[in-house]
């Protein structure tokens, strides 16, 4: 399935790709049809597609961090399609360097990735005419990082928050507390009216979870 979020300058195709079923939604400026890959977890062609299916020309790849399902065909995309991989922070780099031996172990086709530009808190990317402001979110990894365009109240936020969940703390560099101290200082703050593309499951807002979802919601945060 695919879910489209339509906003003013930026828009995401929504691709759900790997047996993890991550989203790897691809982002493009209105304007120019250029458009960046984030976290190509696998899967390649169905991604390929997707952009060829919408006229998309290709810029970039964007990582928000380093886990296998999000950044395992981030390497041999850039290769194919000769493009950057810019992000996350440089403190995934201990995940990214292992892509290869997570793969073997799990039965899946990973590349170690070396990002062209690591990417740190306060600082900027472009797709196309469009400026995607940087957050470093840690918790579900040390170097997670989200997204936001703010013209179109868009967040690309990975495994930091999903539709009634939040991303997992429990694998190597994870931090509960981190990760929730990410969401209430780095995403709350951008606005009850943002949407969110997460790196699983359907798109959702942020009033949506700051109401209803129980790890995030009331007094739980």
């Amino acid at each position: 399935m695919v879910y489209i979020v339509a906003m003013s300058k930026i828009k995401a195709l929504i691709n759900p790709v790997t047996p993890f079923q991550q989203n790897a939604p691809i982002i493009f400026c209105e304007e120019t049809k250029k458009c960046a890959f984030v976290d190509p977890g696998g899967d390649l062609e169905v991604l390929l597609a997707s952009a060829a299916n919408n006229d998309l020309i290709p810029e970039k790849i964007l990582l928000t961090h380093g886990h296998i399902d999000h950044a395992a065909g981030a390497t041999e995309l850039a290769n194919t399609l000769n493009l950057e991989i810019i992000g996350p922070h440089i403190d995934d780099k201990f995940l990214l360097d292992e892509l290869e031996a997570q793969g073997s172990m799990l039965g899946l086709s990973a590349q170690n990735c070396t990002p062209d530009q690591w990417l740190n808190d306060g600082e900027i990317v472009s797709v196309g005419n469009a400026t995607l402001n940087v957050f470093l979110t840690p918790g579900h990894t040390p170097g997670h990082i989200i997204f936001f365009h703010e013209p179109s109240k868009l967040a690309i936020v990975g495994d930091v928050l999903f539709a009634g969940s939040i991303g997992r703390t429990d694998l190597p560099g994870g931090n509960y507390t981190q990760l929730i101290e990410s969401i209430k200082t780095k995403l709350w703050p951008l606005g009850e009216d943002i949407a969110f593309v997460p790196g699983h499951g359907p798109p959702s807002n942020f009033k949506v979870e700051r109401s209803t979802n129980p790890f995030v919601s009331g007094n739980n945060l």
